[in-house]
């Protein structure tokens, strides 16, 4: 196995918008992106929701653009005065913004000569030298800079959009997942699973909470690169369940 394959490769997502903020509106991307990520290897890390201030946009990108291999935004760069989120990402690397000859052609293109408004054209602005990312819906291009891409918030067209910059991501090696669910509860469980992960210190074991069939359960979440180090420890915890008296059941053969 090579270097490469075996190299962690981490991403942040930055969630933009008061409508997300204000409960208006609920997030549905950063399942997307998670899912999708990890399939090539990228390990969805950290996400951040804020607001549509520049301070905020500004703060989060510089910050975790210097921390994470890739950074993702969605929303905030449609037509409306208040999508700021273009404008803030030169601000925060420190370049000019201004109409793109590229992204503007695009869009004149696009719509007919009476509906290519001033406020259509505002979509066109981006960073100096940002790379396009193609929107095969709406026509309107999100960007990079760097390690930044800047995707729309609609997760229609985010999701169309993402498809396209699949070839410019590098990852290393996805992470599988396998999930061990019984009616054993947390507080029975979690002296054993302290112990469990102390003995597995190259997977991730989490343990979720739930009320069944009147009973309450936890579902154990084994996470790993390698995945006979994720069955090892699958089977050590089906087997401490076992002990306390409960039916596990194991779930999860694919990567995701």
């Amino acid at each position: 196995m090579s270097d490469s394959t075996l190299k962690i490769v981490t991403a942040a997502l930055i969630i933009i918008g008061n409508e997300i903020l204000s409960g208006r509106t609920k997030d549905a991307n950063m399942a997307y992106l998670g899912a999708e990520l990890n399939a090539l290897g990228i390990r969805l890390t950290e996400a951040r929701v804020v607001a549509d201030t520049p301070d905020a946009i500004c703060g989060a990108v510089n910050a975790l653009r210097a921390q994470y291999d890739y950074v993702f935004t969605t929303g905030g760069i449609g037509p409306t005065h208040d999508d700021i989120t273009s404008e803030c990402i030169a601000q925060a690397f420190g370049l000019p913004f201004g109409r793109n000859p590229e992204a503007e052609a695009v869009l004149r293109d696009y719509y007919a000569e009476g509906e290519v408004t001033e406020a259509r054209l505002r979509m066109a602005n981006t960073p100096e030298g940002a790379i396009l990312i193609e929107n095969p819906v709406s026509k309107a291009p999100g960007f990079q800079v760097e390690n930044v891409f800047v995707l729309p918030g609609v997760p229609r067209i985010m999701q169309a959009m993402f498809g396209g910059i699949r070839h410019r991501l590098v990852g290393g090696q996805p992470m599988v997942s396998r999930t061990v669910s019984s009616h054993v509860p947390e507080g029975q469980a979690g002296g054993p699973l302290t112990e469990l992960q102390a003995r597995h210190p190259d997977t991730e074991i989490g343990s979720y909470p739930f009320f069944r069939d009147g009973k309450p359960g936890a579902n154990i979440v084994i996470r790993a690169v390698d995945a006979a180090k994720a069955d090892a420890a699958v089977q050590d915890v089906a087997d401490m369940l076992t002990s306390l008296g409960g039916k596990p059941i194991i779930e999860g053969s694919a990567d995701v």
